[in-house]
């Protein structure tokens, strides 16, 4: 699944300013407790917290705002 698929949004540039309500759309690298290392399309790496996606496994597509994982866009 490619990331494009859900928005062109990177971690660096998440379109906020209080509040531009852009989602970013990352891969789960790795699950660390209640927060999750997350990568974007274009490779750059971010620690995110998972608390509102409990069911988040490594592999899955979060959708990133702020800094906190807001959705998981599509069922497994």
């Amino acid at each position: 699944m490619e990331l494009e698929r859900f928005g062109s949004c990177t971690l660096d540039q998440d379109g906020c300013e209080t509040c531009g309500d852009n989602a970013v759309p990352v891969r789960v690298l790795k699950l660390e407790g209640k927060n999750a290392l997350v990568e974007d399309r274009l490779g750059q790496r971010k620690k995110v917290a998972t608390d509102f996606t409990p069911s988040v496994r490594p592999g899955d597509v979060l959708l990133v705002h702020a800094g906190v994982a807001i959705g998981i866009p599509e069922p497994r």
